[in-house]
């Protein structure tokens, strides 16, 4: 969410150049720590995934290891698209609109990126012809990778707190819904050991969402100051109109048929 913002100062050219070249030296200043912070990432330890997951797609049944197509890395955003769901998450739409052209720049990199969902899978087939998406697709099911990535929670884990999200437990009734967004990274060596180096969840999940960094860049900024839901403003890009009309007042309300229950906190600030 932006602060708030006070109203532009005008001045002369040479007064914003002394302002923006200040400006360049504290952006510098943070490129840098930003570089140091993702060395800092790759030199997190590993953890052998054991467990046989398994998955449905495009290609049929495929293991963890066969994800990779491949590649020694693999990227899997967890999509929020529940068993029984209509619709997937908008957000999580509108994360995954960036992803296609991205495809063959990651491939050249050695880097899969696909997202996973627990919807059966020709639910995520339909709604992907709908949103014209071409990156992979898969089905966890009940394999229990949603689980162990604690990205989907049973309603009883909602209604007694036991539900781990972004690295902390969340007391009873905060969590708005029992599927949440979240990006895991995974590494393969040359045996076919599959293993996890990273998660984020909740804005860890932000380096995936180029239109906010070019939001970042404009005088509004992310124009999401008052909304009751910070992303109440993001349509599926098959339904955005004229008027890109919001209601500020209006709660995160995710697709009809999950646990939803109303009064819930908005996770995605």
């Amino acid at each position: 969410m932006n602060a708030p913002s006070s109203p532009p100062r005008i001045v002369a050219r040479a007064e914003w150049l002394l302002a923006r070249q200040s400006l360049l030296a504290r952006e510098k200043e943070h490129q840098h720590h930003r570089d140091a912070l993702a060395a800092e990432r790759r030199q997190l330890p590993w953890v052998k995934v054991d467990r046989p997951y398994s998955f449905d797609g495009p290609d049929g049944r495929e293991t963890l290891a066969e994800l990779f197509g491949g590649r020694s890395q693999l990227v899997v955003y967890h999509f929020m698209f529940g068993p029984g769901w209509e619709e997937g998450c908008k957000s999580c739409s509108f994360c995954m609109d960036h992803a296609d052209p991205m495809l063959p720049h990651l491939r050249a990199r050695d880097v899969t990126l696909l997202a996973v969902s627990r919807a059966p899978y020709a639910e995520l087939a339909a709604f992907q012809r709908r949103m014209g998406w071409k990156f992979k697709w898969v089905s966890s099911g009940d394999s229990g990778f949603n689980t162990d990535f604690h990205v989907s929670f049973t309603r009883e884990e909602m209604e007694a707190g036991r539900v781990n999200y972004n690295f902390q437990t969340f007391p009873p009734g905060l969590l708005p819904v029992e599927e949440l967004p979240g990006v895991s990274v995974f590494a393969r060596n040359a045996a076919g050991d599959v293993f996890h180096t990273y998660s984020a969840y909740a804005r860890g999940c932000e380096p995936l969402l180029g239109t906010y960094h070019v939001l970042d860049l404009m005088p509004k900024g992310r124009d999401e100051e008052g909304l009751a839901h910070s992303m109440a403003w993001v349509r599926y890009h098959d339904r955005y109109d004229e008027t890109n009309a919001v209601d500020s007042t209006a709660p995160y309300q995710p697709p009809r048929g999950s646990l939803f229950r109303p009064g819930c906190a908005d996770t995605h600030a």
